[in-house]
């Protein structure tokens, strides 16, 4: 099995250059680790003491950060990697300033692995969520570094728990430890004989509700605004847009305002949402020195402001439903508002919880949009009981940051 699988990396990595040529996404996942050893090299020498850091895109990134940042707090002295898999988490983040480098994950081979650990040379090393790279996993246990799973969560389907697994079940047994979301992960790992498990949760809770802890201020934003009942929808696709444009369009008045945050913010898709709308609507790119407040949708068609954004939300409608799932619902929860979605949610933990305490409804279709937003715009009581609601569903869950740190200060002090 170790023979096939090493042969078949080697096949991807072929692979992928030739789809490269013809795909941007892929172009950028095999450009961006041509001189990745260039950039360790010039970032890292053996002698240095190093925590790195692993996620698979920008979503497990989120949930690594406010480890990374306290772990910066607690260890100056230590140089912090970040490693992405995806070019979307990357991409985005490959200027984050708390660490000493932000780059990609070289491909699974021996080769790489080795010249990879050689130079980093790290002390521990952090895997956020998932992603179990064999040769890799192998090469740590070798090299004796501890190696841990932060907000980890597994599931029966998974090749671990399957009689045909067992190989891949060798790469869980060089994890130290695993903190793990929840307890049914707890327990499919004792199942296949690991106890060395600890459930701290989810730390998008933490990281959520330290973005209340900072300035969301945004001054423009406020002008929009003006005091008007707001909903924000954000990360919104195709469909959620029809629903919401034809809720603005139809039965809309002058006291509710509208900011839309799209995912795909291609300058034709934005000019078609734009053009959909009958009401006064302004675009983020085309703000400068208009009179904010006469305009009742705004679209923001940039990236990096929409959980700052949502500190302005009276109602919040958050995207994805209609397709493979929606995007992040913490964020407006944080804020203590209301949140609509679609019905593609199940497989999300966290919607499925605020959906069962009512601080979230499900809408399937644009009469049922219609007489949600009808009675969340002119019910304010029940605005602020669904925004109580989901604004103490994030406090009862955050501390898993201090759990998984507590642990990485007990290893860090055995170096």
């Amino acid at each position: 099995m170790n023979l096939f699988y090493n042969i078949l990396i080697y096949i991807a990595g072929f692979t992928l250059s030739i789809i490269a040529i013809f795909n941007k996404k892929i172009s950028l996942f095999v450009e961006g680790r041509k001189d990745v050893f260039e950039k360790l090299e010039r970032h890292f020498d053996t002698h240095d003491k190093t925590i790195w850091f692993h996620c698979a895109s920008l979503g497990e990134f989120e949930q690594g950060r406010p480890i990374i940042e306290k772990t910066k707090v607690l260890y100056p002295n230590y140089k912090l990697l970040v490693t992405f898999f995806s070019p979307s988490g990357y991409e985005i983040r490959k200027d984050y300033p708390i660490v000493d480098l932000v780059t990609y994950l070289p491909l699974d081979t021996k080769k790489n692995v080795k010249r990879f650990l050689h130079i980093i040379n790290p002390k521990i090393v952090i895997f956020i969520k998932y992603e179990f790279w064999p040769n890799l996993l192998k090469q740590l246990k070798k090299n004796e570094v501890k190696t841990i799973l932060v907000s980890g969560i597994f599931r029966k389907e998974q090749s671990f728990f399957k009689s045909y697994g067992n190989w891949m079940k060798k790469s869980l047994q060089t994890f130290d430890h695993f903190f793990v979301q929840n307890q049914e992960s707890k327990e499919l790992l004792k199942q296949a004989g690991f106890t060395n498990t600890t459930v701290s949760g989810d730390t998008r809770f933490d990281r959520v509700f330290e973005i209340t802890k900072q300035d969301n201020t945004i001054e423009f934003i406020e002008r929009f605004v003006d005091k008007k009942i707001t909903l924000i929808a954000g990360s919104t696709w195709k469909k959620d847009e029809e629903l919401l444009v034809n809720y603005i369009n139809h039965k809309a008045d002058l006291n509710q305002k509208f900011i839309i945050a799209p995912h795909n913010i291609r300058t034709n898709e934005i000019a078609k949402l734009k053009e959909s709308i009958s009401k006064e609507v302004i675009l983020f790119s085309e703000m400068n020195n208009k009179e904010l407040s006469s305009y009742q949708v705004f679209i923001i068609d940039s990236v990096g402001l929409l959980s700052k954004i949502y500190n302005y939300a009276d109602i919040a409608y958050v995207g994805g439903g209609f397709g493979t799932g929606i995007h992040n619902i913490l964020e407006p929860a944080t804020f203590g508002v209301p949140i609509l979605i679609g019905p593609n949610y199940h497989k999300f933990k966290e919607a499925k919880e605020l959906v069962n305490l009512d601080a979230c409804h499900v809408i399937a279709n644009s009469s049922e949009l219609m007489k949600e937003l009808t009675s969340l715009f002119t019910d304010k009581n029940k605005r602020k009981d669904n925004g109580e609601i989901a604004r103490s569903y994030i406090l009862s869950n955050i501390g898993a940051t201090d759990l998984i740190v507590d642990y990485l200060d007990k290893a860090i002090s055995k170096n």
